[in-house]
């Protein structure tokens, strides 16, 4: 494995984008556990992308305006209405001390629909993982299937440590209410940022 692949992923999974912002909210709203959790439903969002891009379904969303456009704005929406559920302090992405524990199934669900509905990382992984596999490589799909594995847990890991570090800094930001609005509204405002970013995006 080339040392190119390694530091490309890392830097693709460290730039902020939903499911940094997603983790990070996690953190700082429920706690180290729950950042952890939201960590690994964001890695699970990504194995439909990466399938689409191994199998080859990836470029029908490149060909299809239909298939890609209808995925993207479904996307939208979702950010949207995260966007509007943290503004409101409503669900898991609330700031509040004495929320109520958000159950883990909810918490997987919403991390793996930020990534499955960016039709982005479909084209993304396609064009990405095939520069690393050689055209005269013998076993090319056990090859990809480990590079995608690699980058899964880079995700993993990465993420992992922007929701733990989050969350270590949580109990100062709870008690402060004028940094609790600041954050909701951030947050809102990154979403709907994310959100207007995808509905912009071109095929």
């Amino acid at each position: 494995m080339s040392i190119e692949f390694l530091l490309t992923s890392l830097i693709i999974v460290a730039s902020p984008g939903t499911g940094v912002l997603y983790t990070l909210s996690a953190g700082l709203s429920r706690g180290a556990r729950a950042s952890i959790i939201a960590a690994f439903a964001c890695t699970l969002g990504i194995i439909p992308h990466m399938a689409a891009a191994i199998t080859g379904l990836a470029a029908v969303l490149h060909t299809s305006a239909v298939a890609f456009e209808t995925l993207k704005y479904l996307g939208v929406a979702y950010l949207l209405y995260m966007a509007w559920n943290t503004l409101k302090e409503k669900g898991g992405l609330s700031i509040d001390e004495d929320a109520a524990p958000r159950s883990t199934a909810r918490t997987i669900t919403s991390g793996v629909l930020v990534n499955i509905l960016n039709p982005k990382l479909s084209i993304f992984f396609f064009a990405f993982l095939p520069q690393f596999v050689s055209t005269n490589e013998p076993h090319a799909l056990p090859k990809m299937l480990e590079l995608s594995g690699v980058f899964m847990l880079m995700t993993f890991v990465v993420f992992a440590i922007y929701g733990v570090f989050a969350a270590s800094v949580r109990s100062h930001i709870v008690s402060r209410p004028k940094v609790l609005t600041w954050m909701r509204r951030s947050f809102a405002a990154a979403f709907v940022m994310l959100g207007a970013k995808l509905a912009l995006a071109d095929r």
